[in-house]
């Protein structure tokens, strides 16, 4: 099973809807696409963008249960998704499913560093850089 991710800037300018989006976190791998799908529309779509249980999504959309929990884990993995708590304030104290800002924080993040490391030309800075190939 191949769980790679194909995040090329050029698939990524490319991207028009929700479908290849699912290509992109689940390339080559059609029945992985539909379930991500699924789940992505299910939770969009749902009463405050929560639902109590995923289970039912496979008997709406013919899945597999070990197919769901395959992309389930993925996509929380991923920081797409996240389980919350009944211990949660935030979701009146239910148990369920909502979307995360896990993802999209760390791709901001990431930028931020790029950027940063591109800049950092301070001359202690670029001992350190080239000492890091010591170590590889």
């Amino acid at each position: 099973m191949r769980t790679k991710i194909e995040f090329g800037f050029n698939k990524i300018s490319r991207i028009d809807d929700l479908a290849d989006l699912a290509e992109l976190f689940f390339p080559h791998n059609k029945r992985h696409q539909k379930v991500f799908l699924a789940i992505f529309i299910e939770l969009k779509y749902a009463d405050n963008q929560f639902l109590p249980s995923l289970d039912w999504i496979c008997d709406k959309h013919c899945i597999s249960k070990r197919l769901l929990e395959i992309v389930r884990s993925k996509m929380r993995r991923l920081g797409l998704i996240d389980h919350v708590s009944r211990f949660n304030s935030k979701h009146c104290y239910r148990e369920g499913w909502t979307f995360s800002t896990r993802f999209t924080k760390s791709v901001f993040k990431l930028d931020k560093y790029i950027g940063l490391f591109k800049t950092n030309t301070k001359p202690k800075q670029e001992m350190k850089d080239r000492d890091i190939f010591k170590y590889l």
